[in-house]
Protein backbone atom coordinates (compact mmCIF):
# COMPACT_ATOMS: atom_id res chain seq x y z
CA UNK A 1 0.00 0.00 0.00
CA UNK A 2 1.33 3.65 -1.13
CA UNK A 3 1.41 6.07 1.78
CA UNK A 4 -0.16 9.63 0.28
CA UNK A 5 2.26 12.34 0.35
CA UNK A 6 0.28 15.79 1.34
CA UNK A 7 0.63 18.21 -1.74
CA UNK A 8 0.83 22.10 -0.89
CA UNK A 9 -1.54 23.90 -2.92
CA UNK A 10 0.08 27.07 -2.07
CA UNK A 11 0.70 29.11 -5.34
CA UNK A 12 3.34 30.92 -4.27
CA UNK A 13 6.67 29.76 -2.48
CA UNK A 14 7.25 31.64 0.89
CA UNK A 15 10.76 33.84 0.16
CA UNK A 16 11.15 34.55 3.82
CA UNK A 17 11.45 31.00 5.06
CA UNK A 18 13.45 30.02 1.39
CA UNK A 19 15.55 32.94 2.49
CA UNK A 20 16.11 32.54 6.36
CA UNK A 21 16.43 28.47 5.40
CA UNK A 22 19.08 29.49 3.13
CA UNK A 23 21.10 31.59 5.63
CA UNK A 24 21.67 28.29 7.52
CA UNK A 25 22.14 25.79 5.06
CA UNK A 26 26.02 24.32 5.19
CA UNK A 27 27.95 24.34 1.72
CA UNK A 28 27.03 21.60 -0.50
CA UNK A 29 31.06 20.59 0.48
CA UNK A 30 29.95 20.02 3.97
CA UNK A 31 26.67 18.37 3.40
CA UNK A 32 28.22 16.06 0.45
CA UNK A 33 31.17 15.33 3.46
CA UNK A 34 28.18 14.45 5.85
CA UNK A 35 26.31 12.19 3.67
CA UNK A 36 29.59 10.24 2.87
CA UNK A 37 29.89 9.67 6.80
CA UNK A 38 26.80 8.66 6.69
CA UNK A 39 27.28 5.47 4.11
CA UNK A 40 29.98 4.76 6.30
CA UNK A 41 27.32 3.46 9.01
CA UNK A 42 25.56 1.78 6.10
CA UNK A 43 27.52 -1.37 6.71
CA UNK A 44 26.76 -3.39 9.28
CA UNK A 45 30.06 -4.81 9.47
CA UNK A 46 31.64 -1.73 10.50
CA UNK A 47 28.68 -0.94 13.10
CA UNK A 48 30.18 -4.54 14.20
CA UNK A 49 33.58 -3.44 14.29
CA UNK A 50 32.21 -0.11 16.02
CA UNK A 51 30.55 -1.77 18.70
CA UNK A 52 33.52 -4.31 19.38
CA UNK A 53 35.70 -0.95 20.01
CA UNK A 54 33.27 0.24 22.52
CA UNK A 55 34.08 -2.25 24.55
CA UNK A 56 37.98 -2.58 24.21
CA UNK A 57 41.00 -1.18 21.89
CA UNK A 58 41.95 -4.77 19.46
CA UNK A 59 43.68 -5.67 17.03
CA UNK A 60 42.85 -6.51 13.53
CA UNK A 61 43.26 -10.67 14.88
CA UNK A 62 40.91 -10.16 17.98
CA UNK A 63 38.15 -8.38 15.63
CA UNK A 64 38.38 -11.07 13.50
CA UNK A 65 37.64 -14.06 15.50
CA UNK A 66 35.41 -12.25 17.31
CA UNK A 67 33.28 -11.28 14.51
CA UNK A 68 33.85 -14.75 12.66
CA UNK A 69 35.62 -13.15 9.61
CA UNK A 70 38.63 -13.00 7.68
CA UNK A 71 41.29 -10.45 8.77
CA UNK A 72 41.86 -9.14 5.54
CA UNK A 73 37.99 -8.29 5.43
CA UNK A 74 38.45 -6.57 8.90
CA UNK A 75 41.33 -4.98 7.65
CA UNK A 76 39.59 -3.22 4.75
CA UNK A 77 36.69 -2.12 6.97
CA UNK A 78 39.17 -0.52 9.43
CA UNK A 79 41.22 1.21 6.46
CA UNK A 80 37.29 2.43 5.46
CA UNK A 81 36.43 3.14 9.25
CA UNK A 82 39.86 5.29 9.46
CA UNK A 83 39.54 6.91 6.16
CA UNK A 84 36.63 8.19 7.66
CA UNK A 85 38.13 9.29 11.17
CA UNK A 86 35.70 7.04 12.99
CA UNK A 87 38.60 5.11 14.14
CA UNK A 88 42.34 5.62 15.43
CA UNK A 89 45.15 2.72 15.69
CA UNK A 90 48.17 2.55 17.83
CA UNK A 91 51.11 0.14 17.24
CA UNK A 92 52.57 -1.74 20.39
CA UNK A 93 55.56 -3.76 18.83
CA UNK A 94 54.56 -5.57 15.94
CA UNK A 95 50.81 -5.02 16.67
CA UNK A 96 48.45 -2.37 15.99
CA UNK A 97 45.33 -1.92 18.19
CA UNK A 98 42.30 -0.11 16.97
CA UNK A 99 39.78 2.33 19.04
CA UNK A 100 37.30 4.82 18.49
CA UNK A 101 38.70 7.93 17.08
CA UNK A 102 36.77 9.80 20.04
CA UNK A 103 33.58 10.18 21.89
CA UNK A 104 31.63 11.52 18.82
CA UNK A 105 31.81 8.17 17.22
CA UNK A 106 29.58 6.79 20.12
CA UNK A 107 27.00 9.41 20.23
CA UNK A 108 26.30 8.90 16.86
CA UNK A 109 25.67 4.96 17.24
CA UNK A 110 24.27 5.55 20.55
CA UNK A 111 21.54 8.01 19.13
CA UNK A 112 21.11 6.14 15.94
CA UNK A 113 20.07 2.74 18.43
CA UNK A 114 17.67 4.90 20.29
CA UNK A 115 15.95 6.47 17.39
CA UNK A 116 15.25 2.87 15.94
CA UNK A 117 14.56 1.79 19.61
CA UNK A 118 11.38 4.04 19.48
Amino acid sequence: MRESIDICECAQAHDDIIDKVKKEMPDEEKLYDLAELYKVFGDSTRIRILYALFESEMCVCDIAQLLSMTVSAISHQLRVLKNAKLVKSRRDGKTVFYSLADDHVRSIINQGMEHICE
